[in-house]
């Protein structure tokens, strides 16, 4: 059954990213073509310019694909970058999307914080890391959620809000609201590690790469075997590919070591990236992307 928004359900007029990257870039430019104005902060001028010219790239396929009413000059006119966190002041939500790190992740969403206004709304994009753990760094704890985004993130139709033990009901209800104004489907799951998708996505993927370890079937055959009999629209190791091998293989890192062995990653995994293969980014992965 589909819930109804609330009725005081906005999405902040301005919205800050850090980190614009493949993730960070795509969570700019839903928010943008949701009417905020979206300000992405990155480490330095090369990188601020870079994430800038890929939230462009994405708003421009969006005008031309007739995603979008508005056309590609109103669109980038909403959307500034930065190498400074001072930027994220005027900003009623931040969304951080800085690599899947504990620490790293930690660092960030202090140093955001810091330049927030005692009202406004924090959140992070990871995938499996303990929001409850994060929010314990912060001050204002009751103030920040979990926004777990799917890559492509203009495509996907789906986020995971995850609650932290200190998060709001205010929060909670807020989160759920910015979702489906942003077009998309919110699924709401406590603080546990994985949440939901990435503790199902893994534990499938990670039991595929033992079958392609073991010689039972290629990849190409594994995944044709789940899109067509269980009718996923992409099978477990093209999903790896696409969101990174050595993504997959610290979100299994991190999974194995607080809900057991299962989690293991395989050999094959830990090779894969020791050599470089880290799928689509890197041109190979269980495919070849270089075409």
């Amino acid at each position: 059954m589909t819930t109804a928004i609330p009725s005081a359900a906005h999405i902040p007029d301005i919205v800050g990213v850090l980190g614009g990257g493949r993730m960070g870039a795509g969570i700019a430019h839903a928010f943008c073509t949701a009417g905020a104005t979206v300000v992405v902060v990155e480490r330095d001028d090369d990188a601020a310019e870079a994430a800038r010219q890929r939230v462009l790239d994405g708003l421009g396929k969006s005008v031309q694909r007739g995603t979008t009413s508005e056309d590609l000059q109103t669109l980038s006119a909403r959307v500034s970058v930065s190498v400074d966190y001072a930027a994220f002041e005027t900003c009623g939500l931040v969304v951080e999307a800085v690599p899947e790190d504990a620490e790293l992740k930690a660092a960030a969403l202090t140093a955001v914080e810091e330049r927030l206004t005692s009202n406004a709304w924090l959140a992070t994009n990871t995938s499996s890391l303990s929001v409850s753990s994060l929010a314990g760094k912060l001050q204002r704890p009751e103030r920040f959620c979990g926004l777990h985004f799917f890559n492509p993130v203009p495509a996907s139709t789906l986020i995971e809000v995850v609650l932290a033990q200190q998060t709001s009901d205010e929060l909670a209800d807020a989160a759920r609201g910015w979702v489906e104004l942003l077009g998309k489907t919110p699924v709401v799951v406590k603080d546990a590690p994985g949440f939901a998708s990435s503790r199902l996505g893994v534990a499938i993927a990670l039991e595929a790469m033992r079958m392609v370890e073991e010689g039972v079937a290629s990849a190409e055959d594994i995944d044709t075997a789940m899109v067509l009999g269980y009718k996923h629209p992409v099978g477990p190791l093209r999903t790896t590919d696409l969101v990174g091998l050595d993504v997959r293989l610290g979100i299994a890192e991190y999974l194995e070591s607080t809900l057991g062995e299962r989690f293991a990653p395989p050999q094959l995994l830990r090779d894969k990236v020791a050599r470089g293969e880290l799928g689509r980014k890197s041109g190979k992965g269980f495919f070849d992307w270089t075409e």
